[in-house]
């Protein structure tokens, strides 16, 4: 009988990122290619996995951690297919489905946030907690909540990027998003960040900037304590690397809740956290490839 092998594939804004990993998760093959269009994903997917599956090795299952909004219900008919993205080309388009098609595995998807989530609840910074809130700031924002090891269930996805925050008084700068002016992806992801800080500036010299978004972020998360309460809220993505901002994001959350009564978690040290994992996305999406094979196992 073959040895079996995972694959976990992340699709983000920028780049794609895949992995496989054998049945004791030591890592077999990496690879990395620009987000271009989902038809140039599908053939670099499959050639990776084609040439990094050696003789007497059979590909058990693969994962999809994907920016959304998606659809996730496995039960739907057009389960996988991504809808209205600003990203161009992929609206409609359907990785799961075709990935699935071309090489005869099972292939199972949720959104990049919800595979991140699950990863830092199970294996990081999200250990001991029931209920964990991920949150993602890069090209966009995203957030995924986990409960016991599951993530919420719903008619689709939390997409708490496009949460209406209140526009700081001075701020003048256009949004980022294309479909809100005043969301917090708009105010707060990375080309926001970009066209308040212009020429090549970076986050970290700009004090000024710095703080501006640590107040929407911190906005965010006060929505995020008064909807969800979450026991922990673990922070990832590029922009989150920023030196300083955790700690300003922390403050800015006290400011915003303004002493109403939620309880001791959301003032406690280890509330806001960044991310333990490198990948966090990728390590969710190999978490369900495995799952993915554990339910076709004959009992």
């Amino acid at each position: 009988m073959s040895e079996l092998v995972f694959a976990g594939v992340e699709t983000g804004g920028t780049k794609i990122l895949a992995r496989i990993v054998d049945e004791d998760e030591r890592v077999l093959a990496d690879g990395r290619w620009p987000t271009t269009t989902p038809e140039a994903a599908l053939e670099e997917l499959v050639r990776f996995l084609g040439t990094s599956v050696a003789a007497g090795r059979a590909l058990g299952g693969i994962g999809i951690a994907a920016f959304g909004p998606l659809v996730r219900d496995q039960l739907a008919r057009d389960y996988g297919r991504v809808l209205s993205t600003p990203k161009p080309g992929w609206s409609g388009s359907n990785l799961r489905a075709a990935l699935g098609a071309r090489l005869g595995v099972p292939v199972v998807i949720d959104t990049d946030v919800n595979a991140a989530a699950c990863a830092e609840w199970q294996r990081g910074a999200g250990r001991g907690v029931r209920c964990l809130a991920y949150v993602t700031v890069g090209t966009g924002i995203g957030g995924g909540l986990v409960v016991d090891g599951r993530p919420l269930p719903g008619a689709l996805h939390p997409e708490i990027g496009h949460i209406r925050l209140a526009r700081r008084e001075r701020d003048r700068v256009q949004s980022g998003c294309p479909f809100h002016e005043n969301c917090a992806e708009g105010l707060a992801a990375g080309p926001a960040i970009a066209r308040r800080l212009g020429g090549d500036r970076v986050l970290a010299d700009e004090p000024s900037v710095r703080a501006l978004v640590a107040a929407y972020l911190g906005d965010l998360a006060a929505a995020l304590v008064l909807c969800w309460s979450p026991e922990r809220i673990v922070w990832g993505g590029g922009v989150m690397a920023t030196p300083h901002l955790l700690g300003l994001l922390r403050s800015a959350l006290s400011a915003a809740l303004a002493g109403y009564g939620v309880g001791e978690a959301a003032t406690a040290p280890d509330f806001c956290v960044p991310a333990e994992l490198a990948d966090p996305g990728l390590e969710g999406a190999l978490l369900l490839a495995r799952a993915s094979a554990d339910r076709r196992a004959p009992r």
